[in-house]
């Protein structure tokens, strides 16, 4: 019963630091606390590990210039079937980056995404990933021109250790630590003090369909 109280309170530290995150960010910046989550949300299925695709999220100026590593493994992270038509893995791909795609998936398939012939459909295959999340921070966002114009600060919660949750930028640089039972206010304190060692990224996202445009690197 201790142990479930003790979940309880961790759980709520990190939901009430998740609202005066975006209730301080929405009051400095000209967008709404639905607008800033419903960013949040598409950001989150675009940004990758880097372990597997050499960056969480690569610069580029346009969808079709970007990344094919990422691109594919961007698409792969959001289908939920097994066994996936070739059809179903193109469509997820223009529902990720618009109408506007012009990529084709190799119709021979992927190490990700392994065609199988007998079946005529591809298979995931496995993600093995190590106890380093690749995550991010809003720091800032703007409507301009029919578009939202987000700034995130890039950087690694590492889980290696049992007592405390290690802060790192994208170089793997120790920046910080934080309790294992501290919420992510603590961590985005951390990322927030010691911004200019972090690697930011300015990211260009079209405001009527919620689909990323262009994404340059600020530092």
């Amino acid at each position: 019963m201790k142990r479930l109280f003790i979940i309880i309170g961790i759980l709520a530290v990190i939901f009430f630091g998740m609202i005066l995150y975006r209730n301080t960010m929405g009051k400095k910046s000209n967008v709404t606390i639905q607008e800033i989550e419903q960013i949040e949300s598409y950001l989150s299925k675009i940004y990758m590990w880097k372990e597997i695709t050499n960056e969480a999220l690569p610069a580029f100026d346009n969808i079709n210039a970007a990344n094919d590593l990422w691109f594919w493994g961007v698409v792969k992270k959001n289908l939920e079937e097994y066994e996936i038509k070739y059809d179903t893995i193109q469509n997820k791909a223009k529902e990720l980056f618009g109408q506007d795609v012009q990529k084709q998936f190799p119709s021979e398939g992927t190490e990700e995404l392994v065609y199988n012939q007998e079946l005529d459909e591809y298979i995931p295959t496995e993600v093995d990933l190590d106890t380093k999340e690749d995550t991010f921070l809003l720091n800032n966002i703007e409507k301009v021109n029919n578009k939202y114009i987000v700034e995130i600060v890039e950087y690694i919660e590492d889980y290696s250790s049992e007592e405390a949750i290690i802060v790192r930028n994208t170089d793997e640089e120790e920046i910080g630590r934080v309790n294992s039972n501290e919420g992510e206010t603590q961590i985005h304190e951390i990322v927030k003090n010691n911004i200019d060692r972090f690697v930011k990224k300015r990211i260009y996202l079209n405001q009527t369909n919620m689909i990323v445009e262009k994404v340059e690197k600020i530092n």
